[in-house]
């Protein structure tokens, strides 16, 4: 589930680099190193698996992180919550997802959790992962977009809880690549009781109709019966059936969903809190661009007051800071 509130709005651009202390990703030489054990290539997807992504636009892994891994990220995620951070973002954007305690018991989602917190960070920057994203998107480089922390608590009645169906690249207009995708990572064995992700199979390759400016503002910013009405009309424009998928998934294992896949969620009718981080990713080429909006305005994303300058002046998406690389093949980076 895609729930990173990295929400489209006109805002300021940034000139100066961020003066704090360098991220893991730049730090650490484990940053550098795009290397899978044998047995860690025998989980990537086979060309069926490849197949599969493209033709229904997600995929459930195998077991790719240890139970070790999942329980260092519960409890990095729980020292996050209490307050324990790595570094802060110099400036805040303009439509930044970050929960509080002061905020009660709603949904809980914060972002760029890759760059605040390094024990967090350091699991999800295993190459594994970037590596069956590379994968399934067929690029030779994959860098972090955004991550998102997330909580759904255990209140059926909850309005936050249930997650519109959305498109992630409605979000990232601003954005050149359609092979964008998502890893949504548990941290326990996640089925429709919990509220896991649901996928609207197929639907990435169906063409949009109706495209306005209102679809660059996230879904918490629209009313829940528009987007579902949106669904239904871009399904009878393409002559298609919507099937809504959800996905059952056991600790360790993820999916991943291709940017312009519909996908929301529902209620958390279990007992406990639904816990996962939807790590977005960015094929090698993805870069910004100008996108304009009917007002005259361009569209936005958080990136754009925190990453560098291009020497066009434009953000740069493959900022090592926030945009740190997850996996480059041999080929990727002798270009490089």
């Amino acid at each position: 589930m895609t729930t990173d509130q990295d929400r489209t709005t006109t805002a300021p651009a940034r000139t100066d680099p961020p003066a704090q202390a360098e991220p893991l990703a730049q730090t650490d030489p484990l940053a550098r190193e795009f290397a899978l054990t044998e047995a860690e290539s025998a989980l990537l997807p086979d060309d069926d698996d490849v197949a599969f992504y493209a033709e229904h636009g997600w995929f459930l892994t195998k077991k790719l992180l240890t139970d070790d891994e999942v329980d260092a990220l519960v409890a990095a995620s729980d020292a996050y919550y209490e307050g324990e951070r790595s570094r802060t973002l110099p400036v805040r954007p303009p439509r930044l997802a970050a929960w509080q305690p002061s905020d009660g018991p709603v949904q809980r989602h914060n972002d760029y959790v890759h760059y605040e917190s390094d024990p967090i960070a350091r699991v999800l920057r295993k190459p594994l992962i970037g590596a069956v994203a590379a994968r399934l998107a067929q690029a030779a480089e994959i860098r972090v977009f955004q991550s998102t922390l997330i909580l759904k608590p255990p209140i059926a009645g909850e309005p936050s809880n249930v997650v519109p169906w959305h498109i992630d690249k409605h979000y990232w207009s601003t954005s050149t690549s359609e092979r964008m995708l998502t890893a949504f990572i548990p941290f326990h064995d996640c089925g429709e009781e919990m509220g896991t992700l649901t996928v609207v199979d197929g639907s990435h390759r169906w063409k949009e109709t109706g495209r306005e400016d209102s679809m660059t503002r996230h879904f918490a910013d629209r009313d829940k019966s528009q987007l579902e009405q949106l669904l239904a009309e871009n399904a009878a424009f393409n002559g298609a059936e919507v099937r809504k998928v959800p996905l059952a998934i056991p600790k360790g294992h993820m999916t991943f969903h291709h940017c312009l896949t519909y996908h929301g969620s529902g209620t958390n009718r279990s007992d406990r809190p639904r816990r996962a981080i939807s790590l977005h990713m960015q094929d090698g080429g993805n870069e910004y661009r100008r996108f304009p909006l009917s007002d005259g305005t361009h569209a936005a994303y958080n990136h754009d007051v925190l990453v560098r300058r291009l020497p066009d002046g434009r953000p740069d998406y493959a900022d090592p800071a926030y945009c740190p690389v997850l996996w480059r093949t041999e080929a990727a980076a002798d270009r490089g």
